[in-house]
């Protein structure tokens, strides 16, 4: 059975109730009244579930989520070249760093690991984490403050939409839109063949 992913990493690990962003303000309702360990742990905590959701897109991440142990280099790994940034990013957000930020990133990520590999169970294979990553996705973005650009810093613009901080069938409606279109053009090529009749296509080849 599935679990809510950030809420369990939330709760395993004795820190706050996170809140949700507001679609039109990119803020939480707590965002003017709340600073340091509170809103680290509200940035901390979905970006890095956000960095393991791309990080298992390729092969070689999914099988080192199922293979490796307690890890001291999870934000290094995640993050690659922009490690740094990222742990800038949460700090600014927070409007103070606390101590130690990189060992309290990486226990939350070992953490998240952690709850995958055993909700996945020993037969888990890379494309069941991806899967599993992938179904956890719109409930992590629902968190994660747009002021990070974790998108950007991954390499994946769409992450730091607005829309992925709505909720409902309306909203659903207008990811799945989003991610026809962001497919790649040979995909729209060989749609467009597919749905011509074979004489156009004679012709226009």
């Amino acid at each position: 059975m599935s679990i809510n992913l950030l809420e369990i990493v939330q709760q395993n690990m004795g820190y706050p109730e996170l809140q949700k962003m507001d679609p039109n303000t990119q803020l939480t309702v707590a965002d003017l009244k709340t600073t340091g360990e509170e809103k680290f742990n509200q940035a901390a905590i979905p970006a890095i579930l956000t960095g393991l959701f791309k990080y298992a897109q390729s092969d070689e991440g999914a099988a080192d989520i199922l293979q490796s142990d307690n890890s001291a280099n999870w934000i290094a790994k995640i993050f690659d070249g922009n490690k740094k940034e990222v742990i800038l990013k949460i700090s600014i957000y927070a409007s103070k760093s606390p101590e130690h930020p990189i060992a309290k990133m990486n226990a939350i990520a070992n953490e998240a690991v952690k709850l995958i590999k055993e909700n996945l169970g020993a037969d888990a294979s890379g494309n069941d984490v991806r899967t599993f990553l992938n179904n956890q996705k719109n409930n992590i973005l629902l968190y994660l403050p747009a002021s990070l650009n974790i998108g950007e810093l991954l390499h994946e613009d769409t992450l730091d939409d607005a829309t992925n901080k709505m909720e409902g069938p309306v909203s659903s409606l207008i990811r799945s839109v989003g991610d026809s279109f962001s497919g790649s053009a040979t995909d729209e090529v060989s749609l467009e063949l597919k749905t011509r009749s074979p004489e156009k296509t004679e012709q226009n080849l």
